[in-house]
């Protein structure tokens, strides 16, 4: 299997399946649904595990990448690069926080640190697969 042709489409595939479970999540929460919520959520926590197992995957085997396209679109593609990396790697040691306070039930505590995990990785998948499309569909693949 050649990890540099296949791994991006999954990954790419990974983020938004994440997104749309963290946004269904969401809406089970808002309706009151909290064993909805709670199996959204923890799909959402597995789906993301295994994106970063195959991102690190893909990291480790394939070549160095660079954006192909030109003029004005590149300074925009690394903007968004850099804040997508940037949340990214913040982004673990918050969702850890917010699952340990669900599964220990203080859910107050949950609920506060919830408003600020569920938007940053929300930015962290949509941007993801930004960066894929970007990289891998609008501007062809990168050499």
């Amino acid at each position: 299997m050649d990890t540099a042709a296949v791994l991006p489409h999954v990954n790419a595939s990974l983020n938004a399946l994440s997104t749309i479970l963290l946004v269904v999540g969401y809406g089970f929460i808002r309706a009151g649904r909290w064993k909805a919520h709670r199996a959204v959520m923890i799909g959402a926590l597995a789906v993301s595990a295994a994106f970063l197992v195959s991102y690190l995957i893909y990291h480790a085997t394939a070549p160095m990448l660079t954006f192909p396209g030109q003029g004005l679109i590149r300074p925009v593609y690394y903007t968004i690069l850099f804040v997508h990396v940037v949340l990214a790697a913040g982004i673990l040691p918050l969702v850890l926080l917010t699952v340990w306070r669900a599964l220990r039930g203080r859910f107050d505590r949950h609920k506060a640190v919830a408003r600020w995990t569920l938007p940053l990785w929300l930015c962290v998948t949509v941007s993801g697969v930004v960066v894929y499309l970007m990289l891998y569909q609008l501007y062809g693949s990168a050499a």
